[in-house]
């Protein structure tokens, strides 16, 4: 399916001159045709490209597009094709998280290195499953319950796929979620395998 905002994943731009932000570099990786709309099937197949089963893969593009397809797609009524549109991708930003991106996508580097400063005791440059636990819990705002379940799935998530063999994740990880090369570096290690 054709649209007239495609994307090129190899130079971040969409075809509208729009210069990708760092958020909807972080989705890109999903958009398996590059066209700027992400179908849950496209989040399957990029699950998969990384090495997920066939049921966590199936459960995170039911889960992710039930909860962004909507607000990816202001104004327009609801798809049961559940499609997620990149540019749209800052209106799905949610409460109860560390604030590393901003209300437009872009990158806030100062929030990134504040998770480290406040959440990192045992080494300064890496975060333990417990770190994450604590940096989930601060950042919870009162009765932002969708907010808490997103981050609780996000950072979760981002600790699965990204801990090392000593089973902490390291800030270069974390950074590489945030600029959208993580999940192109987990796919390319799996593919090598």
């Amino acid at each position: 399916m054709a649209s007239s905002t495609s994307c090129s994943q190899a130079d971040g731009i969409i075809a509208n001159n729009h210069e990708l932000t760092p958020l909807e570099k972080h989705v890109m990786f999903f958009d398996i045709n590059n066209d700027g709309i992400i179908y849950p099937s496209e989040t399957y197949q990029a699950f998969r490209k990384m090495g997920r089963g066939i049921f966590r893969s199936m459960f995170a593009a039911v889960l992710i597009h039930f909860n962004f397809s909507h607000k990816t797609r202001p104004g327009k009524c609801p798809s049961l094709f559940f499609p997620i549109v990149v540019e749209n991708i800052k209106y799905a930003i949610h409460g109860s998280d560390s604030g590393a991106y901003d209300s437009e996508g872009r990158f806030v580097p100062e929030k990134f290195e504040e998770i480290f400063k406040k959440h990192a005791h045992q080494n300064a440059d890496s975060l333990t499953y417990n770190e994450v636990k604590e940096l989930l819990k601060t950042n919870r705002k009162p009765k932002d319950y969708y907010g808490w379940a997103n981050a609780f799935v996000d950072w979760n998530s981002l600790y699965d796929l990204g801990k090392n063999k000593n089973e902490i994740l390291t800030k270069e990880t974390v950074k590489a979620v945030y600029d959208g090369s993580l999940f192109e570096q987990i796919a390319k290690e799996h593919a090598s395998k």
